[in-house]
């Protein structure tokens, strides 16, 4: 599933998936080939100890046009805490919806996806790679969330890919006032 970059072409579709933290931020960003149903993995971004400035200035130098998909609890210490970074990274300019945070769907439907051939990773993406090495279930079967950041948001960009856009899509757009 590992290939080699190439330019995206226009007509796919985009989307960015984010989970923030102190320690780690990360972002992926994903682009549906509309004709083969196939995502192919392009990008990323994986940063620590910075505050959100900085990685909302990296997400938006990659297309500010993209929208993305935030871990819902934007690892605040209760919901409250993360609906206040969500707003927070809105407020630096980034067009950010709630992800589907359903750990055991999201893997599901990662390996189906993976199973069928239905994603493509750029082999420049190398802190992806590490975690997908580690990415692992304990001895009862539960996934160990540990350096997982980076497929936290190939699960969520995965299970969202339907709010993915191309930019035509969204010049067409009635509401659409330019990048």
């Amino acid at each position: 599933f590992i290939v080699q970059p190439f330019e995206i072409p226009k007509h796919f579709k985009k989307l960015y998936a984010l989970d923030v933290g102190w320690n780690r931020t990360a972002a992926l960003w994903l682009a549906l080939d509309p004709n083969t149903d196939t995502i192919y993995v392009y990008d990323e971004h994986y940063v620590g100890e910075q505050p959100p400035a900085v990685h909302a200035q990296a997400i938006r130098s990659r297309g500010e046009w993209i929208p993305g998909v935030i871990d819902p609890a934007s690892k605040g210490r209760s919901q409250g805490d993360g609906s206040q970074l969500l707003q927070q990274y809105k407020d630096l300019g980034l067009k950010l919806l709630k992800a589907n945070n359903d750990v055991e769907g999201g893997v599901q439907t990662v390996w189906g996806r993976l199973a069928g051939s239905k994603i493509r990773v750029f082999s420049s993406l190398q802190n992806l790679a590490k975690e997908y090495v580690l990415y692992r279930r304990d001895e009862k079967g539960r996934v160990i969330k540990e350096r997982d950041h980076l497929m936290d948001c190939l699960r969520y960009g995965v299970i969202e890919i339907n709010r993915a856009r191309s930019l035509d899509q969204l010049v067409k757009a009635p509401s659409y006032k330019g990048p």
